[in-house]
């Protein structure tokens, strides 16, 4: 009772506000109408390999964007939670560059939802890691917190070090899939007591 009031108390001095905006929402970690209303969420029938929208309703099979019938890519399916534009691209700039932790628990209910159909028992996240020169300079890897907030979401296990960027690689700014691919960087290890051959979920690239 006394934690409710507490609550309570704290609602009204500080009020929940959009995570955009600054306008008053009902809920913690929300949006408000006009910026969801502005906000492409992927929805509807996808990409099975890179999860971009595709037109129709139901696909006979594993459905493929034209990008990804034209190149290979190096993972078996892959869902993606918003396309990266308007809104979309002004959340993960915050998040990324000003610091914006609090995007992170709405971030993780749309990367959950995005990501359902691949889970299954016993999953394994990992995040991509950070350069240790630019984790100095950010403090922080924005990979690392959406995944454990989604492993949160899912309850399902996390490891934050089974990979390590050995190569300082150029930014994603302005590089398509193809660049960020092949840029990668990344070199593995094991790291103690997580050397598992679990399914594993990838967050969002770490760069």
């Amino acid at each position: 009772m006394a934690f409710e009031a507490i609550q309570t108390a704290l609602r009204v001095v500080y009020p929940p506000r959009c995570t955009l905006c600054g306008g008053l929402v009902d809920s913690e970690f929300g949006l408000c109408g006009p910026c969801w209303r502005d906000t492409p969420v992927v929805s509807g029938l996808v990409c099975d390999l890179c999860g971009c929208p595709l037109p129709g309703e139901e696909a006979v099979g594993d459905a493929r964007c034209d990008d990804c019938l034209r190149v290979a890519r190096p993972w078996q399916k892959g869902r993606a939670a918003l396309i990266y534009k308007d809104n979309a691209r002004k959340l993960v700039l915050a998040l990324k560059h000003g610091d914006r932790h609090d995007v992170v628990p709405l971030a993780a209910t749309w990367m959950k939802r995005a990501a359902g159909p691949l889970l299954v028992p016993n999953c394994l996240f990992v995040p991509v890691p950070l350069h240790w020169t630019r984790l100095l300079k950010r403090r922080f890897n924005q990979s690392a917190l959406l995944a454990q907030a989604v492993t949160k979401e899912v309850n399902a296990a996390w490891c934050p070090d089974v990979l390590e960027r050995v190569k300082r690689t150029p930014s994603l700014d302005g590089m398509g899939h193809g660049g960020a691919v092949r840029d990668a960087g990344c070199g593995h290890r094991r790291a103690a007591g997580a050397a598992r051959e679990d399914t594993g979920a990838r967050g969002d690239s770490g760069r």
